[in-house]
């Protein structure tokens, strides 16, 4: 019996994602599996060229029309493949549906240079809320569970935003920090303009230093050896930094690429670490 619909588990096999969750049993497995499935979708309604902001939001809507019902106990339509972990790790509904507002950030306007404390908001949205769900599924005490959902979501998704440079301004995004552009004399928040500037390299190490700092905060959580299956949010951690470390050694001036680390990089992560 598949872990996860087929089309969820193609979409991840090979990614750092997909390691990092055959780390789990089966039943962890399958949970983080029907989370990624979600977070795939909403995400897809935010990113379709096609549909205009109105049928955006509507889609968005339908599926907090969803989730909620879910909880209130009726069948949850297109949410209803999350009945079984939301039961079973005490999934709360309010995680769900702030992926749905961050996802609802991106419909409601074309981020641009957005300042620090919207960034940090939009990261809590799109990450550390994905974090709050896998680290119940984990089976991590709240606090500290809390604790690391924050630090690593907000680590990994700032990860991302600095190796999506040049796939986010192709949509017309540009999620570097206005505080961070600033610091480097970049005035402009037109995405084409400030990736051509010669100072991108500079403000784009500003953000990085951000990131190392929730890394640093999510590996002290992890040393504290708190309850849980910890073995894939630290491979997740140790992947994304070395993805990072690999963009600040290549810089972020153009041209750039697209950094990723190759399986025997990945292999070396997961025996370094003992997680196998």
């Amino acid at each position: 019996m598949s872990l996860a619909p087929e089309p969820v588990a193609a979409e991840a096999a090979g990614s750092s994602f997909y390691a990092a969750m055959r780390l789990l049993p089966p039943s962890e497995r399958a949970a983080m599996f029907a989370i990624y499935g979600f977070c795939r979708k909403v995400d897809d309604i935010a990113d379709d060229p096609g549909p205009t902001p109105e049928e955006r939001r509507v889609a968005l809507d339908s599926w907090r029309a969803d989730l909620v019902a879910l909880y209130r106990g009726a069948a949850g339509g297109r949410a209803a493949g999350l009945a079984g972990p939301i039961e079973r790790y005490r999934l709360r509904l309010e995680d769900f549906l702030a992926i749905v507002d961050g996802m609802e950030m991106d419909v409601d306007e074309v981020i641009r240079a957005p300042p620090y404390e919207k960034l940090d908001l939009y990261c809590d949205r799109v990450a550390s809320a994905v974090g709050r769900l896998s680290v119940r599924v984990f089976g991590m005490e709240d606090t500290l569970g809390e604790r690391l959902a924050h630090h690593l979501g907000r680590a990994l998704q700032l990860t991302n935003i600095l190796r999506d440079l040049d796939e986010d301004a192709g949509m017309g995004r540009l999620y570097l920090p206005a505080e961070a552009l600033a610091e480097v004399g970049i005035s402009s928040a037109d995405p084409a303009t400030v990736l051509a500037h010669p100072r991108i390299d500079q403000a784009c190490r500003k953000v990085a230093a951000i990131a190392h700092r929730h890394y640093l905060e999510a590996d002290r959580v992890l040393a504290a050896r708190p309850t849980g299956r910890l073995r894939t949010p630290r491979l997740m951690s140790a992947v994304y930094a070395e993805i990072l470390r690999a963009m600040e050694h290549d810089g972020w001036s153009a041209p750039r690429q697209r950094a990723s680390i190759g399986k025997p990089r990945l292999l070396w992560l997961v025996l370094t670490r003992g997680l196998l």
